[in-house]
């Protein structure tokens, strides 16, 4: 009903400009640009139009003194608009009538729920990911954000006819949860009277302690005996599916609701940086030196190459989230959205570039950045 609003204030406009006479001065072909604008102050109306200034140029004439004819001379509906006022160097600030008020809220009460719902996006699937906090403890205030707008973005696709699908990334691979797994291990040799501290790069979080009594309550002390590489694995599984647990009760009881959770560690069993690694290969978009593997991500605009593959063969954290990004696409999605946080900024050209070489276009992969939240309960931090 705005839109139609609007569309009709627009004809009224065009209709005024002929009917003072404005339109027999214009220069052939010169254009008539209607654009509506919400005034930051209700008392500058409900709508607001720049139209003046750009005649003002065409007609050689001051801005102010067209808004004033096309004020003047306007015979707009009173059921759409109460008064058109004047302000500044030329705005013309329209002031919408009641009885059209009275209409909206009518239409909004018989739609229901589906006031405002369209079909514009065709059903077209869409994959929004967002929060995809580290499976390394429970989630904090700055996830309850990126649910809360990750979850409006979806809702609002799916109101004017998307459909899109809510994903939350797992990183249960890698640095992170080798640092995770050896913190549990730690813990539970602590509960077993084992002299040991916990080393600085693993998790402090005290959460882990009953994490660990629960793992040795259930697999026993044997289970420490294993070989370290299964030991630590093990240890590790353990601890993402229960906080994993966590992070789902606590997103739920919030009322978001995820469609997918999509393991890292599932997609390098996969082999899918591998594929990635050559599909990137056969583009001629890779390069050797000193040792390492480098992805020419500069010829997209990022502001140097990237290393993916380190000279002692690890993969670096970049290459897994390639081939995450190249799945969603291969799934089918026509359009991937992803919320990071703002210690990712930087992170946004080396993935564009990324999904680019890969043969997707631009404005497929959108990364919106989502700002740190900081709460406080008197002068403490709540986290």
């Amino acid at each position: 009903m705005i839109s139609a609003l609007k569309g009709h204030l627009t004809e009224s406009l065009l209709a005024t400009i002929k009917q003072s006479g404005l339109d027999a001065e214009l220069p052939e072909g010169a254009p008539t640009p209607v654009a509506w604008e919400y005034p930051s102050d209700p008392a500058f109306g409900d709508l607001s139009t720049t139209l003046a200034f750009g005649l003002a140029k065409a007609l050689r004439r001051k801005p102010r003194e067209i808004a004033m004819r096309i004020a003047a001379a306007g015979a707009f509906s009173h059921d759409l608009v109460d008064r058109v006022e004047v302000a500044g160097a030329g705005y013309l600030n329209f002031f919408i009538a009641k009885p059209f008020w009275r209409r909206l809220v009518r239409e909004i009460l018989l739609a229901g729920p589906a006031y405002g719902t369209a079909d514009v996006g065709a059903s077209h699937r869409v994959l929004v990911e967002f929060v995809s906090a580290n499976p390394t403890g429970p989630l904090v205030v700055v996830n309850a954000r990126a649910a809360a707008v990750g979850d409006a973005i979806a809702r609002l696709l799916e109101a004017v006819g998307y459909r899109p699908y809510r994903e939350y990334y797992v990183n249960d691979a890698g640095n992170q949860f080798r640092m995770l797994a050896l913190a549990m291990e730690v813990r539970c040799r602590q509960l077993l009277g084992e002299d040991c501290l916990l080393p600085e790069e693993a998790y402090p979080g005290e959460y882990l302690i009953d994490l660990a009594r629960e793992y040795l309550d259930q697999q026993g002390p044997d289970a420490l005996a294993m070989p370290e590489p299964e030991r630590r694995d093990r240890l590790g599984r353990f601890a993402v599916g229960r906080i994993l647990d966590w992070q789902r009760a606590s997103l739920e009881a919030y009322g978001v609701t995820f469609d997918g959770w999509f393991s890292e560690r599932e997609l390098r069993e996969r082999g899918e940086t591998a594929q990635v690694l050559d599909a990137l290969k056969a583009r001629d978009f890779l390069y050797e030196y000193e040792g390492a593997l480098w992805f020419r991500s500069t010829l997209f605009g990022d502001d140097k190459d990237r290393v993916l593959v380190k000279g002692d063969g690890e993969i670096t954290y970049f290459l897994p989230d390639i081939a995450y990004h190249q799945d969603k696409f291969a799934r089918g999605f026509e359009q991937v959205i992803d919320l990071w946080g703002p210690d990712h900024h930087g992170y946004v050209p080396r993935m564009q570039a990324a999904m680019q070489a890969l043969g997707h276009p631009p404005g497929a992969l959108r990364i919106l950045i989502v700002q740190l939240v900081r709460l406080m309960r008197g002068t403490e931090q709540v986290r």
